[in-house]
């Protein structure tokens, strides 16, 4: 489905800046469906669909989701139908995710939250067994064993490429939710014996707690599917929920100003929900020399770019 390995890039302007090495994963120029870090979790799953003969996946996200735009796409791809079952509140007009979903012909089911959402899409799965065909279902955020397997895998892309620069990262930092990009970095450096590069989730949704659990649990169940003695405990999970702005999915004026201060800094677009969120929590720690001066800095541009088309609540803030 993609091209790899996708771009490393030095920030060099945010470097100066920041008086750290910057570098940014480009994860959000994949090739499909305008890209992002599902795509890689979406590989994996739609391949486990495929070798089990599904005919039609369904998941679940918030209606800006990054993942249901990207699982319809990959469905498409492979010749699946696709169910999205997408939580308010939001804006359903036909911009951003929500007019992709439209042109990828995914049916978009409304659930009023997390939990509605779940059992929507069982329902679907049974109703579509009673008629003789074989769904698929793909958690929230691809955040299963199997999708861990992606970023496990391209944590060995990032040493890679950092080596071909005489470089070793001392931090990986990156936005976290569900979890899935997380565990598979977490996991896939600790297969490669480099588990002294400490991998920075700035939570997006859950608090500190809740977000260390979602990662651990996922690194061990991905760990126990790979069969290797790889076990890690909430406590050894970076979390940081400093920074989540009023809460999943809220726009404020920390949020926008810092797409503006990428963007002019790096032409590098960032998204108002989960990376613009990461990149703020990024530059407040290296500002208070969490990371140390001069330590190698890697950020994962998980994508998210539709959603700058999507979020009528940054008008408020550009005009200002």
């Amino acid at each position: 489905m993609i091209s790899l390995p996708t771009p490393m890039e030095k920030a060099e302007n945010l470097s100066k800046e920041l008086g750290i090495n910057l570098f940014v994963k480009r994860d959000d120029v994949m090739e499909l469906a305008l890209g992002g870090n599902k795509v890689r979790k979406l590989e994996f799953l739609i391949g486990d669909a495929l070798a089990k003969k599904c005919d039609t996946v369904i998941t679940r996200g918030a209606f800006h989701s990054n993942h249901a735009r990207l699982t319809a796409a990959a469905a498409r791809k492979a010749g699946l139908d696709v169910y999205l079952v997408l939580t308010p509140p939001g804006t359903f007009d036909l911009q951003g995710n929500i007019l992709l979903n439209e042109l990828l012909g995914a049916k978009m089911i409304l659930a009023k939250d997390r939990e509605e959402a779940i059992k929507r899409m069982e329902e679907i799965a049974e109703k579509l067994r009673r008629e003789g065909r074989n769904p698929y279902i793909i958690p929230g955020g691809g955040a299963s064993p199997v999708g861990v397997m992606g970023y496990a895998l391209a944590a060995k892309e990032i040493l890679e490429q950092l080596q071909e620069q005489g470089v070793k990262p001392d931090y990986i930092v990156l936005a976290t939710g569900s979890g899935g990009t997380q565990a598979g970095l977490v996991l896939g450096l600790k297969l490669l014996g480099a588990d002294d590069v400490k991998v920075v989730g700035i939570s997006i949704s859950p608090d500190k707690k809740e977000g260390q659990k979602r990662v651990s649990s996922l690194v061990n169940q991905a760990a126990k599917l790979l069969d290797v003695n790889i076990h890690v405990e909430p406590e050894e999970i970076i979390v940081i929920d400093d920074y989540l702005g009023g809460g999943y999915g809220a726009i404020n004026k920390e949020v926008v100003e810092t797409i503006k201060y990428v963007a002019r800094r790096e032409a590098l677009i960032l998204d108002p929900v989960y990376t613009a969120k990461a990149m703020q929590g990024l530059i407040d720690l290296a500002r208070k020399n969490y990371f140390g001066k001069n330590s190698n800095v890697v950020f994962i541009h998980t994508g998210g770019t539709p959603i700058l088309f999507q979020a009528d609540e940054l008008k408020d803030y550009l005009s200002s």
